[in-house]
């Protein structure tokens, strides 16, 4: 072996995922997640799929890696003690946020506590102009007595963020090598170089957000780097973005909150080569886990992106009631719907599932670790839908008894149902969930479910997609080989990339060429410094996208900019461009007003082609099944007897009907009546809906 075998692991709220990618094949595990040290679920699994392979870690030639560790250091509040330092006058921006309530008529509507707590944010006298000059000089002197309050405080990260340092980052850089006294440089983020953006309030709590959790992901990756090495790994850790990214772990310890939602982009990037290589121009990518659901867009073979995201929302689905971070992510819904998410009555006796999840520890009911709340996975189980014995491989039995009897108490009994009943109740209401989030998602993309494939990949989502189909008014769904470890397959398939923004307002009436291609030129520098340290000899290819507005609207539309240099006439492209997306997003342009560019942005990446249409297979006869088991059928609610299938035993091109299951070890395909399933000619699972 040549280091020719690359490693991927994500590790998430229930389970870690581990893919082995060899020249002749992958191999592919699943653990549960060790949250207090989330490294040795992925070292022990490491150990054992190199194992199972019978190659040493000294073999594997890449190791690529995403993690929730960030996100979840900011939902539960567990990150650094950190500061902010700011402009004058600026401590409140923090909680002013945008001076509007998210939920207008709820009068007990609550608003995320900031992440900086008043008393250890610091004003500092200097100020920057709108264009990058000095209206007022730092004032050094007070600088060095916060330090000295930042030591009696025994702060462990700092936020600098200045007003209009995107402009001018002079006092901001100062003010690093004043406060380098007091604190480790590594732990100070500075919003010129986090978030090089307008806007005050996004900028700063975008630097709030990385700082909060940089000494966490520093010495997490330290961990993780030393014990690759007593594995005996000398391969290069690289880490997945939320853009669909992948880069140097250098990169990730300076800017941890690329990281946040990295395990959902890998699956995102693995639904887009899916969406190729079948053909499904049309697609929605539904990744169903331990913990959460998340659901992706994606038109003309790629999944839509956006520049915000918000953490931690007080109130699921709805906009402004989380931490807004501004970063290149992949734009997707994510909902507390995964296997572990807990199912109670609530005080108008509805069932209600979620947010919350039993993750890794205690875990659902049945897993025997300590659980007693009925979760999604336990209300699988009494359905019939899951085979004890088989779950996750065999390597966790299942205790059904354990399953039924939080199902009864948690849930039949308040509500006079039998115990089956009640399961089908938390399915439907968990289905529901995912499905109500997918229209809203869509919605607000001037977008639709109807008519698309669905895309179902992580552990539990085979078992839930046909249903959440129906409900979406879609007739295919499709189930890649590795479905149970999805993202970490797209892991694999992701470029090494990275994605610079400045802010520089021009108008279009004044386009300075010179000046755009040579802001141009120093983004195309500073991503490629990035992008060669993983991708040292590969094709890059950049996109460029603008983001515009009429003068005098509040806000931008993201538009796609051609290549440059520009020359005399890179006005007019680039406003032919704006009334392209313009007239996409509204029907209309407005003439005779004038148009302007706020912010510009370089994505540079390794040139990945994306895979061929895979023909058709020839239909070939399906074989006997397994076995039968008793379930109940998700759509009708009826209690049936389902062929058993294992996923490998059968021929591509073949199709069996539905009530089945087809089984794998990470997952379990549920295929109810008015279906049929079977693979196509790459090997995944394709599940059509019959015509009556």
């Amino acid at each position: 072996m040549t280091q020719q075998a690359r490693l991927a692991v994500d590790i998430g709220g229930t389970f870690t995922d581990l893919v082995l990618a060899l020249p002749g094949g992958t191999l592919s595990a699943k653990l549960l997640t060790t949250p207090q040290a989330p490294e040795r679920a992925v070292l022990e699994g490491a150990a054992g799929i190199l194992a199972r392979a019978g190659i040493a870690a000294g073999d594997l030639g890449l190791v690529i890696h995403g993690t929730t560790l960030a996100t979840n250091a900011l939902i539960e509040r567990k990150g650094a003690r950190t500061a902010l330092v700011t402009t004058d006058g600026f401590r409140d921006s923090l909680e002013i946020a945008y001076e509007h309530r998210f939920e207008q008529y709820d009068l007990y509507m609550e608003r995320p506590e900031p992440l900086v707590a008043r008393p250890w944010r610091f004003e500092v006298p200097e100020r920057m102009a709108a264009d990058g000059s000095v209206l007022l000089p730092l004032d050094e002197a007070v600088l060095h007595r916060i330090g000295d309050a930042l030591r009696g405080e025994g702060i462990e990260a700092l936020a600098v963020s200045f007003l209009h340092s995107y402009q001018n980052p002079a006092h901001e850089l100062r003010a690093r090598e004043i406060l380098r006294d007091y604190l480790p440089a590594e732990v100070i983020a500075l919003s010129a170089e986090v978030c090089p953006e307008i806007r005050e309030y996004e900028r700063t709590s975008t630097t709030v957000a990385n700082a909060y959790v940089l000494p966490l992901m520093e010495r997490y990756l330290g961990r993780l780097e030393d014990g690759l090495r007593a594995l005996g790994c000398t391969a290069p850790l690289l880490l997945m973005m939320s853009s669909g990214g992948v880069t140097t772990v250098e990169t990730a310890r300076r800017f941890p909150i690329r990281l946040v939602e990295s395990g959902p982009a890998g699956g995102a990037i693995l639904a887009q080569r899916l969406a190729a290589e079948n053909g499904i121009d049309r697609a929605l990518a539904f990744d169903m886990g331990g913990t959460t659901a998340k659901i992706t867009l994606i038109d003309d073979f790629r999944p839509q992106q956006a520049r915000h995201f918000e953490i931690a929302r007080a109130a699921r689905f709805v906009k402004g009631s989380g931490i807004p971070v501004r970063i290149p992510v992949i734009d997707m819904v994510e909902i507390g719907a995964g296997g572990g998410s807990i199912a109670r009555v609530d005080g108008l006796g509805r069932i209600t599932v979620g947010p919350d999840s039993a993750g890794s520890v205690p875990g659902p009911a049945c897993y025997g670790r300590g659980g007693t709340l009925p979760t999604v996975t336990d209300a699988d189980l009494v359905l019939g839908w899951i085979d004890p014995a088989r779950f996750a491989g065999g390597q966790i039995g299942l205790d059904l008894p354990a399953a039924q009897r939080a199902v009864a108490e948690t849930i039949a009994a308040p509500l006079g149902l039998e115990p089956g009943a009640a399961a089908r109740g938390i399915t439907e209401i968990v289905t529901e969930t995912m499905a109500s989030a997918a229209r809203v998602h869509a919605v607000e993309n001037g977008k639709d479910t109807a008519g698309r494939t669905l895309i179902a990949f992580g552990g539990a989502a085979p078992l839930h997609a046909a249903r959440l189909a129906q409900k979406l008014g879609m007739d295919r769904v499709l189930v890649p080989v590795g479905a149970g470890v999805g993202s970490a397959h797209g892991f694999l398939d992701a470029p090494i990339g990275y994605e610079v923004v400045r802010t520089r307002l021009l108008h279009l009436a004044e386009f300075d060429a010179a000046l755009v291609n040579g802001l141009y030129d120093a983004m195309r520098a500073e991503a490629e410094a990035v992008v060669r340290l993983g991708a040292p000899g590969a094709a890059l290819r950049a996109e460029r996208t603008g983001y515009m507005r009429y003068r005098g609207q509040g806000h931008e539309v993201a538009v796609a900019l051609p290549d440059g240099p520009y020359g005399a006439d890179g006005a007019a492209r680039l406003l032919a461009a704006f009334e392209e997306a313009y007239r996409a997003l509204y029907g209309r342009v407005i003439p005779k007003l004038e148009v302007e560019v706020l912010t510009w942005t370089l994505s540079l990446a390794e040139a990945k082609d994306l895979p061929a249409r895979i023909p058709d297979p020839p239909p070939q006869p399906a074989p006997a099944p397994a076995g039968t088991r008793r379930l109940v059928d998700p759509g009708s609610g009826e209690a049936v007897e389902a062929a058993i299938h294992p996923r490998a035993a059968l021929p591509r091109g073949a199709r069996i009907q539905g009530p089945a299951v087809i089984v794998e070890d990470e997952t379990a395909t549920l295929v109810p009546a008015g279906f049929r399933a079977g693979p196509n000619a790459a090997g995944h699972l394709l599940i059509e809906r019959i015509a009556p």
